[in-house]
């Protein structure tokens, strides 16, 4: 293998995202192509890690699992060694570990059983779907049996030495027999793995299709057969919410989850040393919005990884949305970090994450498209809201306040040069106004920024066993019941009427210093510089969409967006930030390229507010141009 067979081009993350676009990945129906794609993915993890691979060939024990399952067993030292290193005996039984996946697959939904994916000094953190119900577990073993022409892998396990057995089971359990045994051995693969913490994304408690339950959760199981792990549940809207997302012009900001639906039944439950993290009251998270139910939730499994002597596993119903969501905030934020993935370039975490996390994983990104659940999009576009140190791995001065500084000043901005050259056919228009269509020039633009909407706090109430449980039935606002509802978003500024563009003197290098101090003391209100790639300090407007996103947008050599020399002497970027938006930039860059013009032949919500938004300001729509 070539040591170059690691670098990606950008042709490559194009011919990547076409692939995931229009064909999707199947186990047992893989090309050429995704054989390509799957031996990229091995080449970026060879880079920093020793790793085994566990073959799932032609989806034997999963259809939408890779065909080679990634198992790392250690960061490789970087000291020259490294071929040496990875010629050293696996640290792992490979097959008894993949003895347990094949006889556990049937314990949890779809077979999507527990899985490793990241490794953080020494802890896995994993991925799988929930646990699956009696109908599933009996249906696909009951299937199994037939086609394997009586030699089941239920049979098998009923026979072998690892078969589960509690102490405490009675031969009077209201639990059919085939629970126990496919439930311990996902208990056995989950301790081998040395996994001491499960959360669990669903809103509900057990998955109901049909007045059956398809589905259940490690939370409620009746003979309490995972209580020997911490018991995370931290419910978050599914998939279907983010078409709530597109219609509400791409911005999370201020976009609520209605939790007073009938099947939301699954309330917060955190062990009581989180409750304690500083600067966040968990009893409140029904009042949260998208952005701060994401950021918290993130900065939870963060503090697990960190401060916990064991692994991690994160799932929601079928582990293919709202669970690579998690996954990939947790691998980018380490590799801005340099805990994980340290060798690899932007575009590699980039094209690794996509491939590995999505697309080899199972995600419908065409289907969820065509839904307009735009899940996948919100995933990267989210990198600007985790870019301070507070989401960092790194043990450093905590900056204060809850949100980025991206966030910090209100989500509403009002661009007040309007000239027609910058505005023109290729320009568009979101929510508010974007600026990150316009052209690139080195002058500067001014905006203003209005203020930040309040949040209302919740009541909960606390555990027997120490944790926090929170649920919707205690929800009130000074003894007055609030449930937001799907759409409800934040108040914003009046939209100012196009005047005159106020000139803004160049600053010198000589007044660097002064210009820099100036910049980081700006507070929300004040008049801020933008650059010709229309970014606050770096940051693209917090209204990204594929249809703002303009293809022009490039980034350096350094993946930094193009600000120009005033900019750079102005505001100096952590590592972590400049890392986070060089892969974001590169994302939205070919995501519009490949999948904006999804976006243009739509009819209804988007365009109709794009168009109301350009009438306000005396603009006319360019539906037809916007990508």
């Amino acid at each position: 293998m070539g040591e170059n067979q690691g670098v990606v081009s950008d042709g490559e993350l194009r011919q990547l995202l076409y692939i995931f676009c229009k064909e999707g990945y199947k186990a047992r129906e893989t090309t050429s192509k995704v054989e390509l794609i799957e031996r990229k993915c091995l080449a970026l993890f060879g880079r920093d890690y020793k790793y085994s691979v566990i073959y799932n060939s032609n989806g034997e024990l999963c259809g939408h699992y890779p065909e080679k399952l990634i198992i790392l067993e250690y960061m490789l030292a970087g000291n020259g060694q490294d071929f040496q290193e990875k010629s050293r005996e696996s640290l792992y039984d490979i097959q008894k570990i993949r003895d347990l996946m094949c006889k556990s697959r049937f314990a949890r939904c779809r077979q999507r059983f527990v899985v490793p994916i990241i490794l953080y000094e020494g802890k896995h953190i994993c991925r799988s779907a929930t646990l699956s119900g009696g109908p599933e577990i009996y249906g696909r073993s009951g299937l199994d049996y037939f086609f394997s022409g009586g030699e089941s892998l239920g049979s098998q396990a009923a026979n072998s030495e690892e078969a589960f057995s509690r102490p405490d089971a009675t031969s009077t359990s209201n639990e059919w027999p085939l629970f126990d045994r496919y439930r311990g051995q996902d208990i056995q693969l989950l301790k081998l793995l040395s996994v001491g913490c499960i959360s669990d994304l669903m809103v509900e408690n057990k998955k109901v299709k049909f007045g059956m339950n398809v589905s259940s959760s490690e939370k409620v199981d009746k003979e309490h057969r995972y209580a020997d792990f911490r018991l995370v549940s931290v419910p978050y809207p599914g998939c279907e919410f983010f078409r709530d997302y597109r219609e509400n012009g791409f911005n999370a900001e201020g976009l609520y989850y209605d939790w007073s639906q009938d099947f939301v039944d699954a309330g917060l439950s955190i062990p009581d040393s989180v409750t304690r993290m500083v600067g966040i009251d968990w009893r409140s998270y029904r009042s949260w919005d998208l952005v701060t139910i994401t950021q918290n939730y993130l900065k939870l499994f963060l503090h697990e990884i960190k401060e916990g002597d064991s692994g991690l596993l994160i799932h929601c119903i079928s582990g293919w949305d709202r669970t690579p969501l998690f996954v990939s905030l947790l691998r980018l934020s380490l590799w801005a970090d340099g805990k994980a993935h340290k060798n690899l370039s932007a575009a590699e975490i980039l094209y690794l994450t996509i491939a590995y996390d999505w697309m080899l994983f199972g995600h419908h990104l065409s289907y969820r498209l065509g839904k307009g659940e735009d899940i996948f999009f919100f995933c990267f576009n989210f990198l600007k809201h985790i870019t301070s140190d507070e989401f960092s791995a790194v043990k450093r001065n905590q900056r204060s306040g809850s949100r980025t500084d991206s966030e910090s000043c209100s989500e509403s901005m009002v661009l007040l040069d309007t000239e027609k050259q910058r505005l023109g056919s290729n320009s568009s228009l979101n929510s508010n106004i974007s600026i990150t269509s316009l052209s690139s020039t080195s002058s500067p633009i001014l905006i203003c920024t209005g203020d930040i909407h309040e949040e209302t706090t919740r009541n909960g109430e606390v555990a027997g066993n120490g944790s926090l449980r929170c649920y919707g039935s205690s929800a009130v606002d000074s003894g007055k019941p609030r449930t937001p509802t799907h759409r409800e978003t934040s108040r914003s500024p009046t939209l100012q009427s196009p005047t005159s563009p106020m000139a803004v003197p160049r600053p010198s290098r000589r007044s660097s210093v002064e210009a820099a101090k100036s910049a980081a003391s700006s507070t929300c209100g004040s008049w801020q510089l933008v650059s010709g790639a229309g970014s606050v300090k770096g940051f693209v407007s917090s209204r990204d969409s594929p249809l703002t996103v303009h293809s022009d947008v490039s980034s350096s050599s350094s993946g930094t967006a193009s600000c120009g020399p005033v900019f750079d002497s102005i505001y100096e970027e952590s590592q972590r930030k400049r890392k986070l938006d060089e892969v974001r930039i590169m994302f939205n860059k070919v995501y519009c390229a490949v999948v904006g013009s999804r976006y243009t032949v739509e009819s209804g919500g988007i365009s109709s507010m794009i168009d109301s938004i350009a009438s306000k300001v005396g603009l006319k729509s360019t539906r037809g141009t916007m990508i």
